[in-house]
């Protein structure tokens, strides 16, 4: 197997690393970062428990190589938070009870912020759709929908006040 330098900044923090051809971004992310907030689940693709923004937009760490993302910008859920102030969704998750063992939440939390910064104002059936790329057997999701659907009204509120 090949090894290749990569550097990467990840949540403002420049990482400079040697990884093989083969390394998933989840791997890297985890072992080599030492970022355990982003779960691997399935190593397929399926549960989106390892979704990560890479230049802003939410994908599946487990699908791509550490390779693919020299120079690249990613956010884990490790840096949502801002000074250590949690953002409005993370509070909502709390708040309406859209976790239990948590396992999901990371990459819920990944996918939700991106949808929304893309989609500020989606239906509950939208919401359904978007969080159908992601597995959670503990909630049966409607603490979740819950959680983005008050993220959604807050924002509203905040921004006609």
């Amino acid at each position: 197997m090949g090894r290749h330098q990569v550097e990467v900044s990840i949540n403002g923090k420049v990482y400079q690393e040697e990884v093989e051809s083969r390394m998933l971004l989840s791997d890297f992310i985890r072992d080599v970062c030492g970022l355990t907030g982003t779960h691997v689940g399935c190593e397929h693709g399926v549960c989106g428990a390892c979704t990560v923004h890479v230049n802003g937009t939410a994908v599946r760490s487990c699908l791509m190589f550490a390779v693919q993302i020299d120079g690249d910008e990613i956010k884990t859920v490790e840096g949502l938070a801002n000074n250590g102030e949690l953002t409005d969704l993370q509070k909502n998750f709390v708040e309406c009870h859209g976790l239990q063992c948590g396992f999901c939440t990371p990459g819920i939390l990944m996918s939700t912020t991106d949808y929304l910064e893309k989609k500020p104002d989606p239906s509950t059936k939208e919401i359904k759709e978007m969080l159908s790329g992601h597995l959670c057997r503990c909630t049966g999701y409607d603490g979740i929908i819950n959680a983005i659907e008050k993220t959604i009204v807050n924002k509203k509120t905040a921004i006609s006040s």
